[in-house]
């Protein structure tokens, strides 16, 4: 999904665009990054996104939905989710980037200025969004998307909070059977202490 800044009019530009379930699947399966999440995207998403032209870049509000699935950590049993995915963005051309090295304290501090008396995102000030650099031409949304996807994922997926797991020995899911397995594990260490009869 590749947006042109010159799209982007004074009143801004609103998008509503399907995410295909191969760029979710870049995302979640690892084919962009090297790393799979164990993640699997169940359908499409749909992106609403407004961009507009702020402080010489481009503050961008999105939203979707991803709808996942994965094994529960604890017994294996397979847990669909809905993740809301809300962002902000500032994107700034690489040439400001690259200048705001060399530009020292006092015109900083004026553009900040600027930017407080002027355009600022919505109800919060542009200073507190995330910044991301592009080329200052074109807006790839597609790694943007990948990057979201992967920021709301959980930690530790888990069917339900009281999962109780499965046998290490056997393999039975606790949350549906119980097993004859001895579960009371002994220190390899200690195990020979055992066989040692105690006489009188």
């Amino acid at each position: 999904m590749l947006v042109k800044v010159e799209q982007i009019h004074e009143s801004g530009l609103k998008l509503d665009e399907p995410i295909s379930p191969e760029l979710l699947g870049a995302a979640l399966e690892g084919t962009a990054s090297g790393l799979d999440t164990g993640f699997r995207a169940t359908q499409a998403s749909q992106l609403k996104a407004t961009l507009r032209r702020v402080s010489g870049g481009v503050l961008l509000n999105g939203n979707f939905t991803v709808h996942v699935t994965s094994p529960c950590k604890r017994c294996l049993k397979d847990v669909e989710l809905a993740l809301p995915v809300v962002f902000s963005l500032n994107l700034v051309p690489e040439s400001m980037a690259r200048g705001d090295d060399f530009k020292d304290d006092d015109e900083k501090s004026m553009e900040k200025k600027e930017r407080q008396q002027g355009e600022t995102g919505g109800s919060f000030e542009i200073d507190g969004v995330d910044q991301e650099v592009f080329n200052g031409k074109t807006i790839d949304l597609d790694p943007i998307v990948r990057e979201q996807v992967l920021l709301a994922l959980p930690m530790n997926l888990v069917c339900k909070d009281d999962c109780k797991g499965l046998c290490s020995q056997c393999g039975t899911n606790f949350n549906e059977a119980q097993c004859e397995c001895d579960t009371k594990q002994v220190d390899p260490r200690l195990a020979s202490l055992k066989n040692i009869k105690l006489g009188n």
